[in-house]
């Protein structure tokens, strides 16, 4: 019995030390406290292996503190974002030469003192950017971007988009529950600081290059203008549209409060505009754009042709993909980033 009464005290002494620690070091209280927010793309860090233009790649993927691509940086210092989903986003692809990490090694090369910071998480539409400012950014302390870039169409223009990949929490009220603690806990972010450096799993990713060389055996690539004649008298989605503009319109509100700078880009897949819906989606983000007086760079229209292999499915690329998407896109960039 003695012994039992020792091991009590001895566990509650424990969990009281646990308990002041948490209170003292943790962020229960914290006005910046995530919740069960975003906890499924902050504090990650995975090492993949992938085949890239037939190349092997080894390299982690991470998210850092606040939920962006990369490492540890002060929210003060991120002037630019860019936001996108899977697309945007690119985990099975080394941080550097992913579409932003080109784009940031141009802009080092050519002198400029500014970096990108990427925010795309996968499956996030137009609608996921709306969710970013209603409940992401606004957890995020000394955040104050000035440019945003929104790399935009192709989920907006699957109508069979699950919309919870826009959420930034997970479903089950348990997860919800979990990721509250886990997002709270301090003793939790030393554990995970210390499994990222002595305990890591390889993950592989070897289906790329077998996908690309089955997509590829019926390639037709339509460009812009193809897309013109061979869309004129088809009959738009009218329902898919209403969306949409009420998302822009809805994401509008946010970049009005929170007096953003916004750079719209339009998307394209594989073989170029074949998706029709992808197709009216960009002509809608363009119109858009006129009324609104914002900044795109129509990607879908500077892409005349491409070659084959550029893309691993659909609508992810390979690297090859990403190096011809930077290079149409990037003196646009600067030009619009210049002027502000």
């Amino acid at each position: 019995m003695k012994i039992i009464k020792i091991l009590f005290i001895n566990c509650i002494i424990f969990l009281s030390l646990i308990f002041i620690f948490e209170i003292f070091f943790g962020y229960w209280f914290s006005k910046n406290n995530f919740g069960y927010i975003m906890r499924f793309e902050r504090q990650k860090q995975i090492l993949y292996e992938t085949i890239h233009d037939e190349k092997k790649r080894k390299f982690f993927y991470r998210r850092n503190f606040y939920g962006f691509r990369g490492e540890d940086v002060d929210p003060k210092d991120m002037k630019i974002i860019f936001l996108g989903g899977s697309t945007g986003n690119q985990r099975v692809t080394p941080e550097n030469l992913t579409i932003v990490g080109l784009l940031n090694s141009k802009l080092h090369k050519d002198g400029y003192n500014f970096k990108i910071y990427n925010g795309s998480t996968d499956g996030k539409s137009t609608k996921g950017y709306i969710n970013d400012f209603k409940y992401w950014f606004p957890k995020i302390p000394n955040f104050d971007p000035k440019i945003v870039i929104f790399y935009t169409g192709i989920n907006d223009s699957n109508k069979s988009h699950d919309e919870k990949f826009d959420n930034p929490w997970r479903e089950s009220n348990y997860e919800k529950f979990t990721d509250y603690i886990k997002n709270s806990s301090k003793i939790v972010e030393l554990v995970k600081k210390v499994k990222f450096k002595y305990i890591i799993k390889l993950k592989k990713e070897y289906g790329l290059t077998t996908v690309s060389k089955e997509l590829y055996k019926n390639f037709d690539y339509i460009n812009y203008n193809q897309a013109k004649k061979i869309y004129n008298n088809r009959i738009p989605d009218e329902m898919l549209l209403r969306q949409f503009e009420k998302k822009l319109d809805t994401l509008d509100f946010y970049i009005l409060k929170y007096k953003i700078i916004p750079i719209f880009i339009t998307q394209i897949g594989y073989e170029g505009l074949s998706n029709y819906n992808l197709y009216l989606i960009n002509e809608k983000l363009k119109e858009f754009c006129k009324k609104k007086k914002y900044n795109i760079i129509k990607l879908d229209e500077k892409i005349v042709s491409l070659e084959k292999k550029t893309f691993f499915d659909p609508i992810h690329t390979l690297i090859k993909g990403n190096k011809i998407i930077t290079n149409k896109i990037y003196l646009d960039l600067i030009n619009i980033i210049k002027k502000y």
